[in-house]
């Protein structure tokens, strides 16, 4: 039921299809696509910050008849910046220095790391009825995002179809033509990092091959730098999707990592 995003541009579906896409527009994150009445949308639009990490800029979310905004640190609703925890008409905001999170009766949590890591839980009542980066929510990867019909999309192409256009915006789209290099030679120092013994209560809970896949990629787009943000994004995003299932990661964080 969790559909996220996290670091080098990564993004898991609710159907568990994680992918890469680089955009730096503003894009449909994930909303109800029924055509008779949107219950809610999450939008949002990344930038890369001085380090030249890509890092959320801003999160805008419909719900119902309710428009709520958030920056790092800033939470407006309808306009008016609030003081959290806000409530009002199902919805609930609170935030403090490391998150903020949304709680809407309709049947969504979302939760935002001020950075890099955005995480939605949808109830399954949504099911087949959403698009955007996080998919259809049918429950079968690939089918309906990355193939529908005869044509299959990679996920570049598929990425730039949930631009949203807005007039006077200046973004380039993502290069479609660019494959992501294959990144072999960091497999072992993934894998080693996300099987260490801290992370023995989320082996069987989640898919472990995804996470090294995605760490992997990370090591090649920083070209072997010792760069925190390569190594921590993935590992933490293991780490806070382990706990959401249930888990208990340990204590994987040291002076020195992280």
């Amino acid at each position: 039921y969790v559909c996220s995003t996290w670091g080098n541009n990564h993004f898991k579906t609710f159907d568990g299809d994680i992918y890469q896409f680089p955009g730096i527009c503003e894009y449909n994150f994930v909303s109800d696509c029924r055509d008779s009445y949107m219950e809610f949308s999450v939008h949002i639009q990344r930038a890369l910050n001085s380090n030249n990490h890509p890092e959320i800029q801003y999160i805008l979310i419909k719900i119902k008849d309710i428009t709520v905004y958030l920056k790092p640190k800033l939470a407006v609703v309808d306009g008016r910046i609030v003081k959290t925890p806000y409530y009002s008409s199902g919805v609930l905001i609170e935030s403090n220095d490391i998150y903020t999170k949304i709680y809407a009766k309709l049947g969504m949590v979302l939760m935002w790391n001020q950075q890099d890591a955005l995480m939605v839980e949808l109830d399954n009542k949504f099911n087949n009825h959403t698009c955007g980066l996080c998919g259809d929510y049918n429950g079968i990867p690939i089918y309906n995002e990355f193939i529908k019909g005869d044509a299959s999309y990679n996920s570049i192409t598929y990425g730039n179809l949930q631009k949203i256009s807005k007039p006077g915006a200046r973004c380039e789209d993502p290069d479609e033509t660019q494959a992501l290099p294959s990144c072999n030679e960091h497999r072992d120092e993934c894998e080693s990092l996300l099987t260490s013994s801290a992370f023995a209560d989320c082996r069987f809970r989640l898919n472990l091959e995804t996470y090294i896949q995605a760490c992997m990629q990370d090591k090649c787009a920083c070209n072997g730098n010792e760069d925190s943000f390569c190594l921590c994004s993935t590992i933490s995003e293991y780490s806070r999707q382990c706990s959401h299932a249930g888990g208990r990661p340990g204590e994987w964080r040291t002076q020195q990592f992280c």
